[in-house]
């Protein structure tokens, strides 16, 4: 089959865009912005078909778009769990995924958020849900909206998010602190149904590579405000965990 046809098989490329990641898309569902955004319209012109931006504010949703059959393409976080139903290319972006605390009381280092009698808020259906439900053995898990705010709202002990936006509400907060290093990374990919040929898959692999060997993905970062985001780099990238995370996952 043909490559234009076998991805956008109604005549346009129907992107998934997550709106709830504000690295990677900004802006309302009338008017994103971003990097996912910029991909998507570059994918379309290489198709030579025209583009529909199916926003969403979860990526969670964005994933049931892609399954259900009402998106082409999606931008997500590759995982294992959304590897059984979507086929990604190589990362674009690497992001991370952190943890905040209270000051007073609250864990002091990244293991000691593994132990009982700690709750930590996650974003349902997030990159980082998917990991923590997958390697934490005694801290119970509460989802939301947003993992920083039930954090907030519920007077957790930890909150689970994506460094910048983690970063944004500690800012200036005396009362907060972000635990470092990093528990995760979340590498970001465009993804399409298994149901595609391995050609198309291939397509957008060297699609995504070009625009990160040529500058396109980071100058986009940087007009979108999100120059502090990470390339990845060529080839792909392996993930990494946090050394406790690793020995839980592992046991």
């Amino acid at each position: 089959m043909d490559i234009t046809d076998d991805l956008a098989p109604t005549g346009t490329l129907r992107a998934a865009i997550n709106l709830g990641n504000p690295v990677l898309a900004q802006g309302t569902p009338d008017d994103p912005r971003g990097v996912t955004v910029d991909i998507a319209r570059e994918i379309g012109a290489r198709l030579g078909v025209p583009v529909e931006l199916r926003c969403f504010d979860a990526a969670r949703l964005s994933f049931a778009s892609m399954v259900d059959g009402e998106s082409d393409v999606c931008f997500l976080a590759v995982d294992p769990a959304r590897e059984e139903e979507v086929a990604f290319s190589a990362p674009y972006v690497v992001i991370e995924g952190v943890f905040v605390t209270r000051e007073d009381g609250g864990p002091t280092t990244v293991p000691d958020v593994d132990r009982p009698g700690v709750r930590v808020g996650v974003k349902e259906g997030s990159a980082y849900d998917l990991f923590l439900t997958r390697t934490l053995e005694h801290a119970e898990l509460v989802r939301g909206a947003e993992g920083t705010t039930v954090f907030e709202t519920e007077r957790l002990e930890v909150g689970a998010g994506i460094r910048q936006p983690v970063l944004d509400l500690a800012g200036g907060r005396p009362d907060l602190r972000v635990l470092e290093p990093a528990f995760m990374e979340i590498r970001q990919a465009v993804g399409t149904t298994r149901t595609r040929s391995p050609q198309s898959v291939a397509f957008l692999d060297d699609v995504v590579e070009e625009l990160k060997r040529t500058g396109f993905v980071a100058e986009s970062l940087a007009r979108s405000g999100r120059a502090d985001a990470s390339v990845a780099p060529a080839g792909g990238v392996t993930g990494r965990v946090a050394p406790s995370q690793t020995a839980n996952r592992d046991r």
